[in-house]
This record gives C-alpha cells, structure tokens and sequence, in this order.
C-alpha cells in the first residue's frame, strides 16, 4: 500500500489583519487576516519546521529522496535543499533537489513521489507571498510550509499509511494567466476570465480522469481540496461537487490566504486532519495546469491525530494574540526600509567554518561525555567534567525543550527587528546555552518560561543566507500568572 505516512503544515506565529491594509492604503483589501512569516523566517526555515512535525511522527520511514518546492527560493542556483538536508540531519546517501520554481512544482513532486519506487520520500514546501503594497499577492497572499512523507505502509510493520493513494490524473496546456521575472517582487496577471476558463477546463478533464484512473464513482468521495491561484477557478465543478453532497473543505483563504507553492501540501494536510478512517478524499491541485490526487483515510490516521505531539493546521490558527502592524510588514518585506540600529551589519558567513560545524550549525547536535555524560553546547572535544578528550557521542537537541534562566533587551544590536532578545536558557536534561529569542514581545519574556528550539535565517550578506536556531515560547504555554505567552513583539 503507496500513499501518505505523515503529514503536516507550518503556520507562521504573525497574522495581518487586512483591514490593516485598507485604513492605510484607503482602498479595500478585503476582510480577514493572512499568515506573515517573521523577518527570520523564509520558504526553507518554514519547509524545515513542516519537515521536522513529519518526521518525528514516523521514526520508522527515513527518506530516501527529499524535493523542495517554493515559488520564493534563497538561491537561484546552489541547490535550496541541500539545507532543510542539513537542518533535517538526513543522512548524505540522501538525494536532496529542488522541484523547479513555478506553482505546479508541489504537485509535480507529489505525483512523483506516490509512483516512485523508493521506500519513503519526502516533499517539502514553503513560500513567502509577498508583493507592491496593495497587490492581489499582499492582500490575499499567506506565508507557510508544508511537508508530506510518501512511501509504503504494510500490515503489521511499523510504518502506517494514513492515506492510501488510490490513483489520480493530471492535465496540461500552456497558457499565460500570473508570471514574475526572476528578482521581481510585482507579479503580473492576465484577465481574470481568462484564466478562470482555462483552469476550470483542465480541471474538468484531470478530474474525469483521475475518477476514471482511481476506479471510483462521484458519490463515494467525501470530501475535496481544491487549490489554485484563481479563487473562482474551477467553480463549475465545485458546483458538481456541491450538488452531489460532496465536501469542498475550507480554502483558509480568509484565515490564512494563498501560501503559493506551500498551498497544495497545506491543504492536503487539512484535508486528512479533517477526514476520518474510510472516507475518500481528494485534492484537486490548479497551476499551469491541473493535478488530481484521490486518496482513502486509514485507521492509521486516527491514532497519528491523537498523538500528544499532533498540532493541526486548525491549532495553529489558534495561536493567541499574534497581531502584526502594517508598517512592521512592510519593514520586514523591504518595502518601507527604515533605520537600523547605529552598529555595523554582519559580515558575510565564512563557508569553510560552517562546513565544519554542520551538525551544530543546521542540526544543533551538541556532544555529550561518554564517562561524565556532560552536555556541552556548543559541541566540544574537551569535557568541562573530568578533562575527558575526544570522548564524545554526538547530542542532538533541536527537540529538547528548554527554560530561560535569564534574559536582556537589547536595543543597540543589529537586527531586521529590534530590539533583539537574548537568554540563556538551560536545556531539559542538561545544557546551557544563550540564545536569541524569536516570536514573542519583549514584554511577555519571563525567567522561567518554556521555550523550543526554531531554524531561522539570522542575516543575509553578500548573498549569502546564515541560518542557526532559535527558541521561541512553545505555543499556548502558561505564565505563573496565566497569561499567554505566544505572541510577538510589534
């Protein structure tokens, strides 16, 4: 049995209200909210924090291949995966690639991965939809990741399939409907209608035959996932749909908005969260053409759901006060540039000292004494304990939990967003080590407080993109005085 082992989607901590938009622009940009990366967030961090929820849920199912997808890439031509690789602490007999540039990139990899003949695969997206201020991509753009772990489920082994592909179609025809020049952020657009027309023609035709290709009839779906760039394209057949009693789940374009090349793993994701053992589902993906998957929810599902871990798409849309101002968006986009703090930029990352830290800089594997079980962090080859030397196992520790021993604010280092937060948090089960915190206000910081480990962007120089980790308060934690501590300075 070939389908989906694990699923999962990222949703960033910030939301901007649209209203936001319209009191300083004057024009409507609609109602409801859209999800905004951090300043320290981009389409590799987000596709990583997706990855890491999937591959925690399925120990037993390393992959064999990863492909990433994203309309928003850090480079144009090193190899974008090859990081959420690293950060995912994959082994190098992995196969990491990207999966091109364009919209249709996710659904290409998806389709690739259920008809591959390796084990596991992993497809990871992300994107940052970004554009000129009153675009159709600002206001009804949204920022994600995503990540789905394809690969064979067998009765009795321990890897469980959660949904059972049962077969699909896709269609293609070239037409010219939303394009962007390379380093572009304005992108372009033909006339709605035509569009329109086109997607809800090739969605008819990939839809008759992935129906036809799966062996299945209209009325045993139940419920359907429907993406693309146009909002009313395909409405003919969601009409069909409708009319037939067939589910068409929410598009979270009001909650969350159009996450570009994230949006069809995303709602794939949704769509099971939301579905129940036996029911066929379907996610009709539209891009540059139109892609078709059906699939059968599996018992496996229910107990993948109510894990202790589980964080649904729906459970993060609950992330507490996470309200963002409309000028720090667009501070945080470049699109209003404004003054940094009066001290130098950071130098350009060195290549050959990140290469031989690896493990520490993408993955945060620290090392522990064999004798002592000492935690140093960052790794050491001297234990503080003892004076052992090259006596060390390898302690990864991007998972462990940790709690802020102290804090400070500080306004005059440099940062996309001061102030900066920095603390030293001590590790569950041993370690200290100072960190910058992210997601959360200034004001909310508490000694005392929980806090996980988040991969993040820390500056860009010279084109060069330097990631390490971050803590960020474990979302809907407590204070002792009950207050929420999920939010984020403005």
């Amino acid at each position: 049995m070939r389908g989906i082992i694990s699923a999962a989607g990222y949703l960033p901590h910030w939301r901007l209200q649209r209203e936001a938009i319209t009191q300083v622009l004057g024009t409507s940009a609609g109602k409801g909210q859209r999800c905004v990366a951090s300043y320290d967030e981009d389409s590799l961090t987000m596709a990583v924090e997706a990855g890491r929820k999937v591959l925690a849920d399925a120990p037993a199912a390393p992959p064999s291949a990863v492909w990433f997808c994203t309309t928003s890439p850090t480079y144009a031509e090193k190899t974008n995966a090859t990081v959420a690789h690293a950060a995912l602490r994959l082994g190098s007999e992995v196969i990491a690639a990207d999966a091109g540039s364009g919209l249709r990139g996710p659904a290409a990899a998806l389709r690739s991965a259920l008809r591959s003949t390796d084990p596991a695969v992993l497809v990871l997206a992300g994107d940052v939809r970004t554009g000129l201020s009153g675009s159709v991509d600002e206001k009804d753009g949204g920022d994600a990741g995503a990540a789905v772990l394809v690969g064979e489920g067998a009765a009795g082994s321990e890897v469980a399939v959660i949904a059972e592909y049962l077969g699909g179609a896709s269609a293609t025809r070239e037409f010219l409907d939303r394009w962007r020049s390379p380093g572009e952020v304005r992108t372009r657009s033909w006339e709605d209608r035509f569009g329109e027309q086109r997607y809800g023609d090739l969605a008819a035709q990939a839809w008759e035959a992935g129906l036809k290709d799966a062996g299945l009839d209209l009325d045993q779906l139940s419920k359907v996932a429907v993406v693309g760039p146009r909002p009313r394209a395909g409405a003919a057949l969601v009409k069909k749909l409708g009319a037939a009693g067939v589910e068409v789940i929410d598009s979270l374009a009001s909650s969350v908005g159009f996450a570009g090349a994230a949006q069809p793993l995303l709602m794939l994701t949704a769509l099971i969260e939301q579905s129940q053992p036996g029911q066929v589902i379907a996610l009709l993906a539209m891009a540059d053409g139109a892609d078709v998957f059906f699939f059968r929810v599996t018992d496996a599902a229910v107990t993948a759901a109510t894990a202790t871990t589980a964080v649904t798409v729906a459970d993060q849309l609950e992330d507490g006060d996470n309200t963002l101002l409309y000028s720090k968006y667009l501070s945080w986009r470049n699109v209003l540039p404004v003054q940094p703090p009066n001290r130098p930029e950071p130098a350009r990352m060195s290549a050959a000292a990140a290469e031989r830290r690896l493990d520490w800089k993408y993955g945060f594997v620290g090392s522990k004494d064999r004798e002592s079980s000492a935690l140093h962090l960052p790794p050491a080859r001297v234990s503080f304990v003892g004076g052992n030397i090259d006596d060390m196992d390898p302690a990864p520790m991007a998972d462990i939990a940790a709690t802020v021993a102290t804090f400070t604010v500080d306004s005059l280092a440099y940062s996309p967003s001061p102030p900066v937060v920095f603390a030293v948090c001590d590790f569950a089960g041993g370690g200290r080590l100072p960190v910058e915190l992210t997601d959360v206000r200034p004001a909310d910081v508490s000694i005392g407080m929980t806090v996980e480990m988040t991969f993040r962007r820390l500056n860009t120089a010279d084109g060069i993109a330097n990631y390490f980790w971050k803590a960020r308060p474990v979302r809907g934690q407590k204070t002792s005085l009950g207050q929420s501590e999920t939010t984020e300075q403005n």
